[in-house]
């Protein structure tokens, strides 16, 4: 990986400072041939340049001698030109070298010698053709080819200046890469200890740039795959717990059965049923949070109309409940019905759920109030008891499988301690929640969220 940053960087380096060479070689060239040659040395690239308009307007050279008179003893723009060349004698001669205008006001029609064509500046038009020539007293003071040396120069230190850029962008790539695969070589490093198990493998992370967020992104991977770990052998061992009293319940009973210790009848066998039977639901439990988890969960949804959902659960929660408990059910009926998309009976299941936890924490003789509120988007079902509400420390972990708050001396222990995780992994496989909260008067409430259609 170092070898390939490097090989990029030296590649787009390379390429930068061969073109600038190239660019700087053939600008150079261009300058110093219109500087030698083109009026620069001597304050006469404007004139030249005014000649060259004035032609390619007129299409003749008659008349040009305004433009000679005005630029006789005029300064070139960039202060070039010396003081000894004011008042000299211009002229312009077309391309078979007649003279055409003179700034002497000699007669114009002579011919130019040949020397004197050779020390000219050539007039070009735009596609660098021979227009004319602008004839200065006393002759350019290069001659055609003395150029060639500076223009060697300029190249030659043109190509010094880019090895020497080129061997500090080297020097620089090499630190660079060496900067930049640093932290990378730490995430590999750390990737590689998690393979064997290592799950405390943390990069430090500076700087906002990519790499830091890819630092922050795999320190938040590790950190939830270590959560996750312990949570899988938390939940081991809390299944082997689970699993561990009803099968010793069952393991006393059946052994007592084959001593002779109990007579085998039909009453002590129901312990063994019952055991068999918690077992059932807590495999059965356990199979539904798996398919929760992994989003495979079959919803046979259909249009439901919550306020009869939750009229038929509360009625036959109350003809089954074992406990003198009052349901109160407030539901606005004479209004527009909610309607939600849903499995009918894996809502009830929720709200099964939700009725027995709240009648294990409400006093005989209590009240268990039931609503159903319809918002813009969605309705909520609020289930309150009227019980000793949720303690501060338990309420973060009200909905972690086999989680088991401080429960009053009456209740029923055989519960699984996974009702509430499935209620709250069968809200949000229906696109809703489920939550939790103290009441501020008494008691606690949990709020089923659900969309409407």
């Amino acid at each position: 990986m170092r070898l390939k940053l490097m090989l990029s960087f030296s590649l787009v380096v390379l390429v930068a400072i061969f073109s600038m060479v190239i660019v700087v070689r053939r600008d150079a060239n261009l300058q110093v041939r219109n500087y030698m040659f083109r009026g620069g040395m001597v304050g006469m690239e404007s004139l030249v340049n005014s000649l060259e308009q004035y032609y390619k307007v007129n299409r003749s050279w008659v008349g040009a001698d305004a433009l000679l008179t005005s630029a006789r003893g005029k300064r070139s723009p960039n202060g070039m030109g010396p003081l000894r060349m004011m008042d000299q004698r211009l002229r312009v001669a077309d391309i078979s070298g007649l003279v055409i205008v003179d700034s002497n006001g000699f007669t114009p029609g002579n011919k130019a010698t040949s020397d004197e064509l050779n020390q000219a500046i050539i007039l070009q038009d735009q596609a660098g053709q021979k227009i004319g020539y602008l004839l200065i007293q006393g002759g350019m003071p290069v001659q055609v080819g003395a150029e060639i040396p500076l223009i060697n120069s300029i190249g030659d230190a043109a190509l010094q200046a880019g090895l020497i850029a080129l061997v500090i962008a080297l020097v620089l790539a090499i630190i660079l890469a060496s900067q930049l695969l640093k932290p990378i070589q730490q995430l590999t490093r750390a990737a590689e200890r998690m393979t064997t198990g290592d799950r405390s493998q943390f990069v430090k992370v500076s700087g906002k740039d990519e790499l830091a967020t890819l630092g922050n992104s795999f320190n938040t991977m590790v950190d939830s795959l270590r959560k996750s770990e312990e949570n899988r052998k938390a939940m081991t061992a809390d299944i082997a717990h689970e699993l561990r009293t009803p099968l010793a319940v069952q393991r006393a009973h059946l052994e007592a059965l084959q001593d002779g210790i109990y007579p085998l009848t039909t009453e002590n066998l129901q312990p063994v049923i019952e055991q068999t039977e918690l077992l059932s639901r807590l495999v059965e439990d356990l199979r539904t949070l798996a398919l929760a988890d992994a989003g495979e969960l079959t919803l046979d949804k259909t249009s439901v109309d919550v306020y009869e959902l939750v009229d038929g659960v509360v009625n036959q929660f109350i003809l089954t409940s074992s406990k003198n408990v009052q349901l109160k059910l407030e539901l606005n009926k004479d209004g527009v019905h909610p309607m939600v998309l849903g499995d009918p009976d894996r809502l009830v299941q929720i709200l099964n759920n939700l009725l027995s936890n709240a009648l294990h924490y409400t006093p005989q003789n209590g009240v268990i109030m039931v609503s159903a509120v319809p918002e813009t988007t969605q309705v909520k079902i609020n289930i309150r008891d009227f019980g000793p509400g949720i303690r501060p420390k338990d309420l973060p972990n009200l909905f972690t499988r086999f989680y088991r708050a401080d429960r009053p001396q009456d209740q029923n222990e055989e519960s699984t301690g996974l009702g509430l995780s499935i209620a709250r992994g069968l809200a949000v496989a229906h696109g809703g929640d489920l939550m939790a909260a103290n009441h501020p008067e008494d008691g606690a409430v949990f709020t089923l969220t659900l969309p409407i259609l």
